[in-house]
């Protein structure tokens, strides 16, 4: 049994409400953490819930949080509050990128970091081999790692989702699905127009940040009917399986390094297959032929053409084989042994 902290991010509450990637896979992990008999604290906002025991950092979610509170504010907060009781853990695993790593470092507890944004950003390389040369960090797909191939990774561990979160479909209705945010990287506009030149009907479950309010408004909203096209904003985690349950594929038209696409092992849950262009983590997603396809743009059509050849069982199987939290979990409770055998606290205690 390890005692082990989580550190979330407070854009969101974990689980989230709504829209949260990270949120959600840290509130996963936590939960099979628990399961797996650790000692688990959850360092997050106020209104998350949780088995571990929750240190409340913030009142609210930062980005529902209706008094705008300063982020920064809120950060130094949850790194006061670790920094005070920070011996009372084996190890410390952050999901907040960078800002507490020299206070971690310095505090010398066993810690370890997991990436789960895009790494093709100006200057990171080097600002990490003058700053966190010897920082261990976790990537969430192999391709992610492209950017910062001399980082010091200490492993790759899929994102996994709890067993029963998502109910499988065999017999879905005749429409395609798009889930997640509309911006252009994403390709919202792409899987319209995949959908029209199908005949297929395009369900689209997403949600618009301010910051791509103008692109939606004047590029993707005016190819919504409400018919062919409809668009049903943003779903809860129980509306999951139904919105995706009942689509005959999940259309991830994506234009840059996606470093996962948490929304393709949710279709594969779902038993859902997946059509998506081969950038970032897909081709390590997505086993082509039996879980989806993996296509260049010209070749879509003819994937959802073919959509119906695939065994929604074998999606759904594949998924239980790949991408569940139990396995994520164990796969982190590895890389925590690994570091706790080669710190030197540990080591001399």
């Amino acid at each position: 049994m390890m005692r082990i902290a989580q550190i979330a991010p407070l854009a969101e509450a974990v689980p989230p409400k709504l829209y949260g990637g990270t949120e959600r896979v840290v509130s996963w992990l936590t939960e099979e953490l628990v399961r797996l008999g650790h000692e688990v604290a959850l360092f997050a906002s106020g209104d998350s819930k949780t088995s571990a025991r929750l240190e409340a950092c913030w009142p609210h979610a930062l980005r529902l949080d209706p008094g705008h509170p300063d982020p920064m504010l809120a950060y130094a907060a949850t790194l006061e509050r670790l920094a005070g009781m920070v011996d009372r853990f084996d190890v410390v695993h952050s999901h907040i990128d960078w800002i507490h790593i020299p206070l971690l470092r310095r505090l010398g507890v066993p810690f370890v970091t997991t990436l789960h944004g895009r790494l093709d950003l100006p200057n990171i390389d080097s600002c990490f081999g003058q700053c966190f040369a010897e920082t261990p960090f976790v990537s969430i797909s192999d391709a992610q790692r492209t950017p910062l191939p001399d980082a010091h990774w200490v492993g790759t561990v899929y994102h996994g989702l709890p067993e029963d979160l998502l109910v499988p479909n065999f017999a879905p209705k005749g429409y395609l699905a798009f889930l997640g945010r509309i911006a252009p990287e994403k390709g919202p506009e792409t899987a319209i127009r995949l959908a029209r030149a199908a005949g297929l009907p395009l369900k689209i479950a997403a949600k618009v940040d301010k910051v791509d309010r103008a692109y939606f408004e004047s590029k993707v909203e005016p190819l919504i009917d409400g018919h062919q096209i409809e668009l049903i904003g943003e779903i809860d985690e129980q509306q999951k399986s139904t919105f995706l349950g009942n689509a005959l594929a999940l259309l991830f038209p994506i234009s840059w390094p996606e470093p996962f696409g948490l929304v393709m092992i949710e279709a594969m849950a779902c038993g859902t297959p997946v059509i998506a262009f081969p950038s970032g983590s897909v081709p390590e997603v997505i086993d082509d032929g039996m879980t989806g396809f993996v296509v260049e743009p010209e070749q879509a059509l003819s994937a959802i053409d073919a959509i119906s050849k695939l065994d929604r069982r074998q999606v759904r199987g594949r998924f239980e084989q790949r991408f569940m939290a139990r396995r994520m979990a164990q796969d982190y409770v590895r890389i925590y042994e690994t570091l706790l055998r080669s710190s030197p606290m540990t080591n001399s205690q």
